[in-house]
């Protein structure tokens, strides 16, 4: 069984989302609580005071203020907010603040079995810029990436399974696959269907994405180059025991599925 999938790594450490399920009335388990410092950037906090011939000496504040505020920012990072500066002159300055309106991120697809692991994969167009997935570049991938790698490992009647996300199920995605897979493709429109919505039945998800994510931002990477190594690092360093015990798990999830009909799991935690 061979399972594939894609997940975005960005220069900062997550959007800070966590999609946890519980039942209807249940209270958030302690095991998916990840304490962090709400403070996003280290720095200092002034207070000062000018007129038209004088002003006053800078004082540093420690903690915070919650009532007037006549006090600045200063990031250790050099960041500004140039939301609150001023700028007054008899003529119009033409000052135009450009800022970003997502932080930069690479686009990685991995597959993953028993055996091994597949990738990591970078999204890139033809000058070697990161960009995002779409149809042309999943197709473009299995064809030049995958299928090589693939014939690269003795494997004899591998399934393969993906997510419905819309690159995935296109028409011409899922001939590509039978082309390679013939029936034994796990996909939405493919042969055997792939319920939506099921990430914690794909180890992609539940273990791999999580795991790298976790470790790759340990020395805080400060570009896109030095974040790409990381990734390539930690994914070489999984070792093939560690996805056995990966495999293990998800046929027990996918016992108590078929034992339940399908009712929800209960808490699980994954132990490596």
């Amino acid at each position: 069984m061979l399972t594939g999938d894609a997940s975005h790594f960005q220069l900062c450490f997550e959007n800070h989302r966590r999609r946890v399920w519980i039942h209807l009335g249940q209270r958030a388990y302690s095991a998916f609580t990840i304490e962090r410092d709400t403070s996003s950037q280290l720095g200092v906090m002034v207070w000062g005071a000018i007129s038209f011939d004088s002003r006053t000496p800078l004082g540093v504040i420690r903690g915070t203020l919650t009532a007037q505020r006549e006090e600045a920012h200063f990031w250790l990072n050099g960041y500004v907010n140039k939301q609150n500066c001023r700028i007054w002159s008899e003529a119009n300055p033409q000052v135009c603040v450009e800022t970003p309106l997502h932080p930069e991120k690479l686009t990685v697809w991995c597959a993953l079995w028993a055996g091994g692991i597949i990738g990591p994969y970078f999204f890139k167009n033809n000058e070697g810029h990161n960009v995002t997935v779409n149809g042309d570049r999943y197709r473009a991938m299995i064809t030049n990436f995958f299928i090589p790698e693939l014939n690269n490992h003795d494997v004899q009647e591998l399934w393969f399974q993906q997510d419905g996300a819309t690159c995935h199920k296109a028409r011409a995605t899922i001939d590509l696959w039978k082309d390679t897979f013939g029936d034994r493709l796990i996909s939405r429109f493919g042969p055997v269907n792939w319920p939506p919505r099921s990430c914690d039945l794909t180890p992609l998800d539940y273990f791999l994405w999580g795991y790298v994510k976790s470790l790759v931002y340990a020395d805080k990477p400060q570009t896109l180059d030095h974040l790409e190594d990381n990734i390539r690092r930690v994914i070489a360093d999984i070792r093939p025991q560690m996805l056995e015990k990966v495999i293990e798990n998800w046929t027990s999830r996918l016992d108590y599925i078929r034992a339940s009909r399908g009712s929800p799991m209960p808490e699980i935690i994954f132990k490596m």
